[in-house]
């Protein structure tokens, strides 16, 4: 049939033909480069320094465990609040059913952690780079107190017979005073390059004070791209990187310079144990025992935020953020306590 639709449909025989024309061809379009751009994925901590500090933000126990990566779990028995810890190899122990135990009365698992997401998170050792220069002049920050430190002016450098340096402040809020170099920290923003998990600190509180402490955790997916650091009171701080500053001359051991015996202690095992701190996992609404004063009371889990955790007091209804690894925890110390024999056991086998 002529008029049948398939013969009035045109041949494409001829299409390869053509395309192959055009490329032997040398027409100059057929020279035209197409351009290539090479993108650089910046570490987490350098794209967190270009961001303003983020406020505390509330996360969930689920989300913050499902980020993390667990080497060794631990957790207690059922029997008694008060029994021991029973450590797992490589999978956790089934713990035994209590039908009389309420879920928020369940004993924590302590999780040693692994917070290492680069080299650069895993740094204990203050960078081989050339030091600042510190010079009269300079604004500073300097100690006044255990924990006050205050804004000044360096007015003079003084040499002592054992050829130690100790530094002139004038404080803005009048009042001189004479320090060691560990004593003062830049008036600026540091360097990212600078910062490492246990370098000496400073970090400016919204309320404009400023307080000594010690950083112990860079950016990374797992903080939500925040700054750790443990004020020398034990508090744990998440802060953007304009609230710090770092000490000019810190000493060989940080530790000498932290005045309160217990967060010592604590400060020497959390950087002998990074980047596998251990951290006890809990919920928002479980109960635990917090040391307050000395004094263990009675608690309650309000929020959880990575490394830290909101808990309100039952008896004064005040609410605090502590380090989910805290020694004021009862079952951390409880752990650390028994970690501590276990491996005294091991040397002296």
């Amino acid at each position: 049939m002529s008029d049948s639709p398939c013969e009035s449909v045109p041949s494409t025989s001829e299409s390869p033909n053509k395309e192959t024309q055009m490329k032997d061809s040398c027409d100059p379009l057929s020279l035209i480069k197409t351009a290539v751009v090479v993108l650089t994925r910046l570490p987490d901590y350098k794209i967190s320094a270009l961001r303003p500090p983020t406020p505390q933000q509330f996360y969930s126990e689920d989300d913050s465990c499902s980020s993390s990566d667990s080497d060794m779990l631990w957790e207690q028995d059922d029997d008694s609040s008060d029994s021991d810890f029973s450590l797992s190899n490589n999978k956790r122990k089934t713990q035994k059913k209590n039908s009389s135990r309420n879920d928020n009365e369940q004993a924590p698992i302590i999780v040693s952690s692994a917070f290492a997401h680069c080299s650069t998170e895993t740094t204990k050792v203050r960078p081989n780079l050339p030091e600042k220069e510190v010079a009269v002049g300079m604004m500073i920050l300097a100690k006044r107190k255990t924990m006050k430190w205050q804004r000044g002016k360096i007015v003079d450098i003084v040499t002592k017979e054992d050829g130690r340096l100790k530094y002139k402040v004038c404080f803005e809020q009048k009042g001189r005073s004479l320090v060691s170099g560990h004593h003062i920290a830049f008036d600026t923003i540091p360097d990212l390059e600078q910062l490492y998990v246990g370098a000496r600190v400073v970090v400016r509180f919204p309320d404009h004070k400023f307080r000594p402490g010690v950083l112990s955790e860079l950016p990374s997916r797992k903080n939500r791209l925040r700054f750790l650091v443990f004020i020398d009171d034990h508090t744990p701080l998440y802060l953007g990187l304009p609230s710090f500053h770092l000490v000019c001359r810190p000493l060989d051991d940080i530790l000498e310079d932290i005045p309160d015996d217990p967060h010592k202690a604590f400060m020497a095992r959390y950087l002998k144990d990074w980047p596998y701190p251990h951290l006890t996992q809990f919920k928002a609404g479980q109960m635990l025992n917090v040391q307050l004063n000395g004094v263990y009371q009675r608690s309650e889990v309000q929020a959880v935020d990575c490394s830290v955790m909101q808990v309100l007091f039952q008896d004064t209804q005040v609410r605090e953020w502590i380090h989910r690894g805290s020694i004021r925890l009862q079952h951390m110390a409880r752990f650390l306590d028994i970690n501590t024999v276990e491996e005294q056991d091991y040397d002296s086998d």
